[in-house]
């Protein structure tokens, strides 16, 4: 089997299966096709596996457990980032000697050019756990630490990005959360008054900062090979895809970050890689909006068919999955081709739609795409269901009011699916623990003497 020089790593958070397959469905029908039919750029990959998603001490997992397992190979708790298990969640000191090393590290470690791409913000969970150790995923900057990690000395996530000190450190940094690395004083959320991380990660090296699409349009491929590049354009995450087409926003999309990172990436030995996330599709289904969760999941997958063009897959690995899913659910007995943001129409005896909308015990039309639980749900008669791309879904279950007031979805413990092409590539297969996914990464890119089988860590146990 090939082994592969390059990595490419797409991770859509909660993009679970029956995400895909809504997206599926509402991007054929963008393009005027009843939508069953259609596939997304990941769905022609030749290998196809199922990936288990639960953390150590949670049937239903959150993204930061779940991605320290598929970045650093060991099953770890909830809320924890680039731990292992036997640090405890919001102690500060219980980190210490759990730390572990991640893709991101071996390569750096390697020589090789490292890459991470977002829509969130770049300190937010999914990513952090490639550079970062934390001991809870909300310390994403000094303002978000406890008292007592502040007297424990401990070090917010931003600033971990920024005093990254792995080989000559990550070549290409592009996403949101500007706000994470400076003080109030300053437009950010940092404590104390003219703190600017940014600057600090600039001094004394050659590295530029991007704020704009127009700026990251016009950097010139070859820069990376004199400089190191960081672009965070938003001060919080980055817009939605549906927002965004309507606000003339300067912020660049997925796919011109991803595909503007890996020709910035490509070209020197000995490889790179390159973790792309598409993080909003997880805040859509948690604010219960499945128009906004599947639009993203959509962007997500043209920016994996604009990588696939420039890859050489005769030695780069590309890997599609998600770190978990969402209680997303496709019911009724709508008509092929019924709108997926739309209520259900059934078909009559003779198999031809009806002209009237499906109702329930309740007798109003009820939408294909529902959620478990959510901001949807609510304990009064229901009214008639939203539709479109703004709606928010109908829930069964009325999920607690955060502290901001509002209601959120949960996630869900089910498997996701994982897609695969190029080098290497037929490593990937079966049902796999989520963190053999880092292990045969790592074989594949010849780090590793062997496969490993199984489940390595003694994380594996409920704790």
């Amino acid at each position: 089997m090939p082994r592969a020089r390059n990595v490419i790593l797409f991770i859509g958070d909660g993009m679970g299966i029956s995400t895909v397959t809504a997206a599926r469905i509402y991007a054929g029908q963008q393009l005027g096709l009843a939508g069953e039919e259609h596939r997304l750029s990941f769905e022609h990959f030749p290998q196809v596996a199922l990936v288990k998603t639960y953390n150590t001490n949670q049937q239903v997992p959150d993204s930061a457990g779940t991605s320290t397992a598929l970045h650093s190979g060991v099953k770890t708790r909830a809320g924890l980032i680039g731990l292992g298990p036997s640090a405890r969640r919001g102690k500060c000191r219980s980190a210490n000697g759990a730390e572990l090393d991640s893709l991101l590290d071996l390569a750096e470690d390697r020589g090789y050019l490292t890459g991470l791409v977002t829509n969130t913000r770049i300190t937010h969970a999914t990513l952090a756990t490639l550079y970062a150790h934390a001991a809870d995923r909300d310390w994403e900057s000094d303002a978000k630490l406890s008292t007592l990690a502040k007297l424990a000395g401990c070090k917010d996530i931003a600033r971990q990005l920024v005093e990254y000190n792995r080989g000559d450190g990550i070549d290409v940094i592009l996403g949101g959360g500007r706000q994470a690395f400076i003080s109030r004083d300053l437009g950010g959320e940092r404590d104390g008054r003219g703190v600017n991380l940014l600057k600090a990660w600039q001094s004394g090296k050659q590295r530029v900062l991007l704020d704009n699409a127009k700026q990251l349009a016009r950097l010139e491929t070859a820069a990376v090979n004199e400089q190191q590049v960081l672009g965070l354009f938003s001060a919080s995450h980055m817009e939605y895809v549906a927002r965004r087409r309507s606000s003339n926003s300067s912020e660049p999309d997925l796919p011109s970050m991803a595909s503007k990172a890996l020709a910035l990436l490509q070209g020197r030995e000995p490889g790179y890689l390159l973790v792309v996330e598409g993080g909003r599709i997880d805040h859509g289904h948690h604010q219960g909006k499945a128009g906004y969760a599947l639009a993203q999941t959509v962007e997500f997958a043209e920016a994996v068919g604009r990588v696939l063009k420039q890859a050489d897959l005769s030695e780069t690995l590309i890997i599609v999955t998600a770190d978990h899913s969402h209680t997303l659910t496709i019911g009724g007995y709508p008509t092929r081709g019924n709108p997926i943001l739309g209520v259900v129409i059934e078909n009559d005896r003779d198999g031809n739609p009806k002209q009237h909308a499906a109702v329930a015990a309740d007798g109003k039309p009820y939408t294909t795409l529902a959620y478990q639980n959510g901001p949807g749900a609510t304990q009064r008669p229901r009214d008639a269901p939203q539709t479109g791309i703004e709606a928010v879904q109908q829930a069964l279950i009325p999920t607690a009011h955060g502290s901001r007031g509002r209601s959120f979805g949960t996630h869900s413990g089910e498997d996701v699916a994982l897609y695969a092409i190029g080098a290497g590539a037929g490593h990937f297969g079966g049902v796999l623990e989520q963190e053999q996914v880092f292990h045969r990464i790592v074989q594949t890119l010849g780090w590793a003497p062997q496969l490993l089988a199984t489940p390595t860590t003694a994380g594996n146990k409920a704790k």
